[in-house]
């Protein structure tokens, strides 16, 4: 029998982890099935733990559950990606019938920025846009490639505040600090890295970032994947170098692949074939 493993959130039919997930098995011979999950947004908990008392094996959990999925695995299973600090978690494997949680969001983008992008965040001006639960699960392995500093950017700027306080302690990473800006704040900034951890790209909005922002060579690196956002163009007429998050997708994919199967596969070859 097949080891049963999906993708829960809502909404979920747009997930493009089951096609990612199948081609993970194919190239590594791992025998499993992969599926989408939609859960009611009030029953997250209901459905996750159902579909481990069914003999499911893991799940990915996307928008707008991975707090929920933090909440439901103790803190003392807890121990991959900064999950504690993060207060997310996109990745749980049953182990010895307990809930396992992960986050390798963070570890995803990393890989991609340095590994497929060639872009090495040491020494880097950071602006993050946006403090939900994208930014929160990045946070720690951004902090950990020691940036030249960091600044989260919120239109509510609390919320940013309150995250910014939460990875204080990692503030020793950086050469010039953590801290928290209004969009209108950033005016007189640049940054070598920008990225939008906001879902605005997906309604064909954009953050009020301001003209200028970008340092020369710049990379803007936006999350939402599979489109041409409105970030991704302002930023090219700005002069900066802009992609999307296909790549964030496949390795925080392979990262959790990893984590369920002890296989790591290729990825590569799956955001070639992803991206046509």
């Amino acid at each position: 029998m097949k080891d049963h493993y999906a993708v829960i959130g809502n909404p979920v039919a747009h997930s493009k982890s089951p096609d990612i997930h199948a081609m993970f098995a194919r190239q590594t011979g791992q025998d499993i099935v992969y599926d989408r999950l939609l859960a009611p947004l009030d029953a997250f908990e209901t459905t996750a733990k159902k579909f481990f008392r069914e003999g499911g094996k893991g799940l990915n959990v996307t928008v707008p559950f991975k707090r929920e999925a933090w909440k439901m695995v103790s803190p003392s299973d807890v121990s991959f990606g900064g999950v504690v600090d993060a207060e997310a978690v996109n990745t749980i494997k049953l182990v010895n019938g307990r809930l396992v949680g992960h986050n390798t969001d963070g570890i995803g983008l990393v890989t991609d920025l340095e590994q497929n992008l060639g872009f090495l965040i040491a020494g880097k001006r950071v602006l993050l846009m946006g403090a939900g639960g994208a930014t929160q699960g990045v946070m720690h392995p951004v902090l950990e490639k020691r940036p030249d500093l960091l600044v989260v950017a919120n239109r509510t700027l609390n919320k940013a505040f309150s995250l910014v306080r939460r990875f204080q302690k990692f503030e020793h990473f950086t050469q010039h600090g953590i801290s928290a800006q209004p969009y209108a704040g950033l005016a007189d900034s640049q940054f070598d890295l920008v990225i939008n951890a906001t879902s605005a790209g997906l309604s064909g909005e954009m953050p009020p970032l301001p003209e200028g922002i970008f340092e020369q060579g710049a990379l803007a690196y936006d999350m939402v994947y599979g489109r041409d956002t409105p970030f991704m163009v302002f930023a090219r007429k700005q002069g900066a170098r802009a992609v999307d998050g296909l790549g964030m997708l496949v390795e925080q994919a392979a990262e959790s692949f990893f984590i369920w199967r002890g296989v790591r596969p290729l990825t590569a070859p799956v955001i070639k074939k992803l991206r046509g």
